[in-house]
């Protein structure tokens, strides 16, 4: 039987083993846990940073489809070399080596509807199959083009099978971020506007996975396998991208979820750790080996009680020595990250740690300051000197380093329990770069290239600005419109680098005449544009443009061997009134600047409401004096555009009516809008009709391709012609000297003009129905006493006045005007004619009321006449 003494040896041996294995296991539990948590936060660094790269392809992307669409906003005309020398200018392949390619699709008119096809792709090389690609022919495509067009926002398209990629390749593996482009003006404010201004769509399109594999950091695409997927439909989720395909599912460990919108679609953003396992322990450095061994030895020490206090500390210091160096290996690791790393107390917020990177960026005495000193804004500041602070989500701050430096950061706080106190967890990453991107390219946007003053848009905004602030009764502003004298002299005897040195010198120059807050810009070309605000009146604003005009009046520009004396024209309006636009304002500066140079050039004209008519009429008589020679010089052009039957079909045999246009010396054809009013005024629409009548019946079967199967052609008279008593027997004689059927031949007589000398034009109509020509009356609706008169004009066809067509499904009136003309026309046996016909919607609300034929754009465009082609 073994004595008391060593049973209670025996007994404190078994208790100091026990209490010593327990102690091992909780030493190692603890380090596992931690060793689990480094593990959790590297990859939680890891996730966010992999999907902070992906959000900031995306926005590098839409920075550079913005540039884009800055070079057509900035010209009305983009020509496809300019397009080409942008891209190359660009260099976006330095930024995304995934890119394929940049292209603009045009809006365009063709059978049934509105197409959208691509015209420029950039690069070529591997491209050719876009180009005039129909983007309705990509349903995903075009839906992200459509989105695009109504919000005005860059929108993502779902993934689709680039044209460009082999038919046996992966499906679906394109996508497309878009940004519409309108037509000059105000930027549209709501979505029918949109549609109607809508020119074209820019377009820059990647493969998804090479964009996203090439965002991914390389320690990301060891550590996590990452999965993306276009969750916009729920019921339809689309794969993107996986960066380990055909891995088996991981069912366990580390997982990162959230989702990622973007251009109007929301991506799912998964990540999990490649190793399912809990965190691997180094049985070298764990601490249970150690535990284990020194419990034993414990019990044996005190079993044997010698030596037990020495041995029993310098195992608890052991102990404590690996714990601490635990610790460092923690701290090591957080040294090592490239995010910005710091803990603080929520209490004053003293910095307590920082990492390396920390102290690199902000200064080795960060450690001393308080963490809401390290923000410029304010509000940031306060919310986190507030003891209750939760911290703040993903934001962009701007940070001050010791020195004072500044620097923007993307920034993220949270509030973390560490060791039972709250600390202030602050993790960021350094984004300066790619905010100077952004500033660069906001700056490119809204300043002119060579003169480096403001463009034309932003001058706009400007204007737009000052007209509110007259709204609310502000002291009046003042436009100045400067136009140089002789410019293109320079440019022709000397180059056009002379000429934008020139414009670069006198932008200096005249930035010095004027005040801090006043605004320059260059306009475009040799002109130029002052807005100053705060002007006490008019008298003042004339100082003012003198100085403005005296600063460039006399200056020398020299250019190798040759000197000029420069001088300008500045045309003034006064901003004191509400209400006007800002093209009429640009419009009134405009005419002031022409009035200043008819006066003489090198002087300041303010605009008066006589200006208008005094240019327009000098407009109508060189206008008068180029018709005079028109015909002979053969400066009149025939056009043809086609009038279709109700319903479309096939096997439909369009009429046509004849246009007339005006030839330019450089071959451009002019509309008549530009030059009827001054042949009207000065007599000449007799000699053009005449002109008009005879050509076209001289060249009847040669109008049109399908010669002489054509079954109508319509020619529009004026109200001169018709009043020409001599004019009916002339086109009888014309008729039978060309051996054209009259049934084939039906002339066009406006409403206004029928209605202004009714019994003269009656025996007009009458003499030509006789003769077996038809009769149509053409813009009806348009007069105040449309169906009083109607019912007294010999008629076999009335033209609805294309104002009414053209809104009729937007505007409830219209569609009722539209509809009781069709109605009274077929009661009186007359073919009613609609114009102006924009959309295939439109055509279906006029077969529907009971049209008999429709002419317009959407279905064809005014084509020169076949004999005129040569």
């Amino acid at each position: 039987m073994p004595s008391p003494w060593r049973l209670t040896a025996w007994l404190w041996g078994l208790l100091a083993l026990l209490s010593g294995v327990a102690l091992a296991l909780a030493v190692h539990h603890q380090q596992k846990q931690r060793r689990e948590v480094e593990q959790t936060f590297v990859h939680d660094e890891l996730a966010n940073k992999t999907y902070a790269a992906l959000q900031t392809k995306l926005h590098l992307a839409e920075s550079m489809l913005r540039a884009v669409q800055t070079l057509f906003l900035a010209s009305e005309e983009v020509t496809a070399p300019e397009f080409s020398s942008f891209y190359t200018n660009l260099r976006p392949r330095e930024q995304f080596p995934s890119l394929l390619a940049l292209a603009y699709a045009q809006r365009e008119a063709g059978p049934g509807g509105w197409h959208y096809m691509t015209r420029w792709v950039e690069p070529i090389e591997g491209n050719g199959a876009v180009v005039g690609l129909d983007v309705g022919a990509q349903p995903n495509n075009l839906a992200g083009l459509l989105a695009s067009r109504d919000s005005d926002q860059a929108t993502l398209s779902a993934p689709f099978h680039p044209v460009q990629q082999p038919a046996a390749a992966a499906a679906d593996d394109g996508i497309t971020l878009r940004l519409p482009v309108f037509s000059p003006g105000n930027p549209p404010q709501t979505v029918d506007e949109r549609r109607q201004r809508m020119r074209g769509s820019i377009a820059v399109s990647f493969r998804v996975s090479s964009l996203i594999g090439n965002a991914l950091p390389d320690r990301a695409t060891r550590e996590l396998r990452l999965r993306l997927s276009d969750v916009t439909d729920a019921r339809h989720v689309l794969p993107l991208f996986d960066s380990e395909p055909g891995a088996a599912r991981v069912p366990d460990g580390y997982r990162f979820e959230r989702r990622l919108a973007y251009g109007g679609r929301v991506w799912n953003v998964s990540m999990r750790s490649r190793d399912a396992g809990p965190a691997a322990i180094d049985w070298r450095q764990s601490a249970l080996p150690a535990g284990l061994l020194a419990s034993l030895l414990l019990a044996l020490l005190v079993y044997s009680v010698v030596s037990t206090r020495q041995r029993a500390l310098a195992l608890g210091w052991r102990m404590s020595r690996r714990y601490r160096e635990s610790e460092e290996r923690f701290r090591a690791l957080n040294e090592l990250l490239p995010a910005l790393v710091l803990l603080a107390e929520v209490d004053g917020g003293q910095v307590t740690y920082a990492n390396q990177a920390s102290r690199d960026r902000l200064g080795e005495r960060v450690t001393e300051r308080q963490l809401p000193d390290l923000f410029e804004d304010p509000d940031l500041r306060a919310q986190l000197q507030d003891a209750d602070t939760r911290g703040c989500s993903r934001i962009e701050a701007a940070l001050r380093n010791g020195e004072g430096v500044r620097f923007w950061a993307s920034v993220a706080i949270s509030r973390v329990l560490l060791s039972g106190h709250d600390k202030l967890l602050m993790v960021a990453t350094d984004i300066s770069e790619q905010r100077q991107l952004t500033e660069l390219l906001s700056h490119q946007a809204s300043h002119d290239a060579l003169t480096e003053l403001y463009n034309r848009r932003e001058f706009e905004r400007r204007l737009h600005g000052a007209l509110a602030a007259t709204a609310i009764g502000t002291p009046p502003a003042v436009l100045l419109y400067i136009d140089l004298d002789q410019f293109k002299l320079i440019n022709d005897t000397s180059g056009h680098l002379a000429g934008d040195q020139l414009l670069a010198q006198l932008a200096i120059v005249m930035r010095k005449q004027l005040g801090g807050t006043d605004v320059l810009a260059r306009l475009g070309g040799d002109e130029f544009g002052v807005l100053v605000a705060g002007v006490a009146d008019r008298e003042e604003a004339e100082r003012i443009a003198e100085r403005v005009r005296r600063c460039i009046d006399g200056y020398v520009f020299i250019w190798e061997q040759r000197s000029y004396m420069i001088s300008a024209s500045i045309g003034g309006v006064m901003i004191d009134r509400p209400g006007i636009l800002v093209k009429d304002l640009l419009a009134q500066a405009d005419t002031a600047c022409y009035m200043a140079k008819e006066l003489g050039r090198n002087r300041v004209h303010f605009y008066s409401e006589r200006d208008d008519e005094t240019v327009r009429r000098h407009s109508e008589m060189e206008w008068a004096n180029r018709l005079r020679w028109a015909v002979d010089e053969h400066r009149l052009m025939l056009t043809y555009q086609e009038i279709w039957p109700l319903p479309l079909t096939a096997g439909g045999e369009p009429g046509i009516e004849v246009l007339l246009r005006f030839r330019e010396e450089s071959g451009q054809l002019v509309m008549p809008g530009v030059f009827m009013p001054a042949a009207e005024r000065y007599g000449l629409m007799p000699v053009v009709d005449r002109w008009v009548i005879e050509t076209t019946l001289a060249n009847f079967d040669r109008l049109h391709p399908t010669g002489s199967a054509l079954r109508m052609v319509a020619i529009n008279l004026s109200g001169a012609s018709v009043e020409d008593e001599a004019l009916a027997d002339l086109i009888i004689e014309l008729l039978r000297r060309y051996r054209v059927e009259p049934s084939r031949v039906c002339f066009e007589i406006t409403e206004t003009v029928a209605v202004r000398n009714l019994s003269q034009v009656v025996r007009f109509m009458e003499r030509l129905r006789a003769a077996g020509c038809r009769i149509a009356l053409d813009d009806f609706g348009a007069g105040m006493s449309s169906f009083t008169y109607l019912k007294n004009l010999p008629l076999d066809i009335i033209k609805i006045d294309g104002g009414f067509v053209r809104d009729m499904l937007t505007d409830p009136v219209s569609h009722l005007m539209v509809r009781a003309v069709t109605d009274i026309g077929h009661r009186l046996g007359l073919e009613v004619v609609a114009e102006w016909v924009a959309d295939a919607e439109t055509v279906q609300a006029l077969a529907a009321l009971g049209v008999n034929r429709v002419q317009g754009f959407s279905l064809h465009r005014p084509e020169l006449a076949l004999f005129q082609r040569d």
